[in-house]
């Protein structure tokens, strides 16, 4: 739910990410107003590397936004397409690890992109990948 600063961006928000990975792709959007200038996203579906979310904007006050504690954790085939994601959100946003190895993983970093949507990107190696 897109709001406060970020009210009005759902639908940027989503083109951007169905742009940086497979799989991907905007389901339907149904807006508010159509003859806005520049309508709100009343409920949108689309599909990030095979699985569907939902994204709304939301006017008004609220007493919540987009924090890390819940990231959306992607497992990216290979280094060029971790990379590209990784560069692609971290620019306007912030980055809360780099991109790098870890005992965990043999590449992974965590961000926080411009909208505010924190993301944990990971090269998936196979068995063992976190």
């Amino acid at each position: 739910m897109f709001v406060g600063q970020q009210y009005g961006r759902a639908e940027e928000a989503m083109r951007l990410y169905v742009s940086l990975f497979e799989q991907s792709r905007i389901v339907d959007i149904e807006r508010f107003d159509e003859g806005e200038a520049e309508p709100k996203v009343k409920r949108a579906r689309f599909v990030l590397a095979g699985t569907e979310y939902v994204a709304m904007d939301s006017g008004g006050e609220h007493q919540f936004g987009f924090t890390p504690a819940i990231s959306l954790f992607v497992d990216c085939d290979g280094e060029e397409q971790l990379d590209g994601a990784f560069a692609k959100l971290s620019e306007g946003g912030s980055i809360l690890m780099p991109l790098q190895a870890y005992p965990f993983s043999p590449r992974f970093g965590w961000v926080q992109d411009r909208f505010g949507v924190s993301w944990q990107l990971n090269l998936a190696s196979g068995e063992g990948s976190a």
